[in-house]
């Protein structure tokens, strides 16, 4: 999925306080962003808060909007800016399980399957905010680093560094998790 341009026409009539603009332009975010904050936040009560604040936000800061072609890096900026707020609101994070019986036992692929996608979780979630963000507009939405960049509000240079971290606390967070537990020393 990549970020797609909105009609400037519209942003500018947004703008201008069109609100049937508006309603256009945050029906088409509201569907993009809820994926993205929820990737980021790991959490659908805190996408679905973030989502909410950043279209508000929006709102209130479109009149200031200086160039409505980069209207999508900036709506993503807020956005993100939304996640990280949400983030350090504290929330505890609880696992949604779901107990689910079904008579058919699966197939060992489908066990590791679920088992690597388990682990990635608990990589991923072991990841800090920004970091977070960088992994998901580069590889979810497949934006360029140099338009991470300009959607956080970064220079590329450290949406590249970002990226190179994220990646090396993945995998020693998956390393991590190979190993087995060191035994007590018995004294």
């Amino acid at each position: 999925m990549r970020m797609r341009g909105v009609d400037t026409e519209l942003v500018i009539r947004a703008q201008h306080g069109d609100r049937e603009a508006f309603g256009q332009l945050a029906a088409d975010l509201a569907s993009r962003f809820l994926p993205v904050s929820r990737r980021i936040l790991r959490d659908i009560d805190l996408a679905e808060d973030a989502s909410q604040r950043a279209l508000v936000a929006i709102w209130r800061d479109l009149p200031q909007l200086r160039d409505p072609a980069r209207f999508d890096a900036w709506s993503y900026r807020l956005l993100v800016n939304a996640c990280y707020s949400e983030g350090r609101r504290g929330r505890v994070w609880k696992p949604n399980l779901r107990v689910l019986y079904d008579d058919d036992q699966p197939a060992p692929d489908a066990l590791r399957e679920v088992h690597d996608r388990d682990q990635l979780e608990r990589g991923f979630r072991r990841l800090s905010i920004d970091h977070r963000a960088v992994v998901v507009l580069h590889t979810y939405l497949g934006l360029t680093l140099e338009e991470v960049a300009e959607a956080l509000g970064i220079r590329p240079g450290t949406a590249r560094s970002r990226l190179h971290y994220a990646v090396r606390a993945m995998r020693a967070a998956l390393e991590a998790d190979e190993r087995p537990p060191l035994r007590e020393v018995a004294q």
